[in-house]
């Protein structure tokens, strides 16, 4: 696999093939930054990191400077972030019919994006980072709290209902997308998401919508609707989260993921794993907003997320820095990634 990159009106754009068709993504900062992965949530798009990558840290230092200086002023290290459109979300290529969409699925396709950015040593989201623990320098979690628990005692309930959705799906697999006028898919999308701004739908319609002959209809594939069918336990989620080995910051919402879950049980285990993230000496921070404040309002979580940067991450791998810069200048390898998941 082989990453494509391409440039319209300034902007970069990647794209990455894979089994069933491409994932797609934006890039922005320099070719030999260090590299961010930054994922986006449930039913988004990369789009939702469009006005918080500007506010972060790129670092300005010409690269042919770094392998001199790095070990005494990590602070020039630069880094180059990589949002993607996971499978079946924005731009990015569907499931082929009768796949579901789950957590490990959204695992392995981050592995082949690392596969395909060159990069043997790399990060994704939290259940990415505790599989493959050595190749992650950093985790930042928007809004969420890394893992969802399933009461053991719903968790058939739960599978039931996700097949159950699928094959109904399958039977009306024929029946055409709704389309929709530019403005009614902005309504559509405020009475779905009604904390968003206005600025912020039109930012994720960028990636949201595909012009067909009358309209435009949403790009999402309706699959990702559907109850997740792979499931962890309180148990599970918490040995998971040992098996990390990086530095993690927490960052939630006063108004934000808890309001939204759905399970009575999650409440609980969720308070369960924050407390855990604490116990690991990681940081948790509360900011005022809603689940969407790293879109709507970056400037609330982007000073947190380039101070993890900057101290955090890179005192941990300054040391090592140099001796693989090498690597990643010349091969785009051995360079571990920093994630962004929400």
């Amino acid at each position: 696999m082989y990453l494509s990159l391409s440039t319209l009106n300034g902007t970069k754009y990647l794209s990455i093939p894979v089994p069933w068709g491409e994932i797609r993504g934006k890039v922005w900062g320099p070719e030999h930054g260090r590299p961010v992965l930054c994922l986006h949530g449930w039913a988004d798009n990369c789009g939702s990191f469009s006005t918080l990558v500007p506010l972060l840290p790129k670092g300005n230092l010409w690269f042919g400077l770094i392998d001199l200086f790095v070990c005494f002023f990590p602070q020039y290290i630069r880094f180059r972030y990589l949002t993607v459109d996971l499978a079946g979300h924005g731009l990015s290529s569907h499931r082929p019919p009768g796949d579901f969409y789950c957590f490990p699925s959204y695992v392995a396709d981050v592995r082949r994006v690392v596969d395909g950015l060159y990069i043997h040593e790399l990060s994704e989201n939290p259940l990415f980072t505790a599989l493959y623990p050595e190749m992650v320098d950093g985790l930042v979690l928007l809004d969420v709290y890394g893992f969802l628990p399933t009461d053991t005692r719903e968790t058939a309930k739960v599978m039931r209902q996700g097949m159950n959705e699928m094959i109904e799906f399958e039977k009306k697999a024929a029946e055409k997308k709704r389309v929709y006028t530019y403005e009614k898919a902005v309504e559509r999308m405020l009475a779905v998401n009604p904390t968003l701004s206005d600025q912020s739908v039109h930012i994720m319609l960028e990636r949201g919508l595909i012009q067909v002959e009358g309209g435009f209809v949403f790009s999402r594939d309706l699959r990702v609707n559907f109850k997740n069918i792979v499931r962890f336990s309180l148990e599970q989620s918490l040995l998971m989260q040992k098996r990390i080995r990086s530095g993690v910051l927490v960052i939630l919402s006063q108004n934000g993921f808890h309001r939204m879950l759905s399970e009575p049980s999650q409440k609980k285990f969720t308070s369960i794993l924050q407390q855990q993230w604490k116990d690991r000496n990681d940081t948790v921070v509360t900011v005022p907003g809603d689940h969407h404040v790293h879109l709507t309002h970056p400037e609330v979580v982007a000073p947190y997320i380039s101070d993890f940067l900057r101290t955090k991450v890179l005192s941990q791998s300054a040391n090592s820095y140099v001796c693989r810069r090498r690597h990643l200048i010349y091969f785009f390898q051995i360079e571990p990634l920093i994630c962004f998941f929400f």
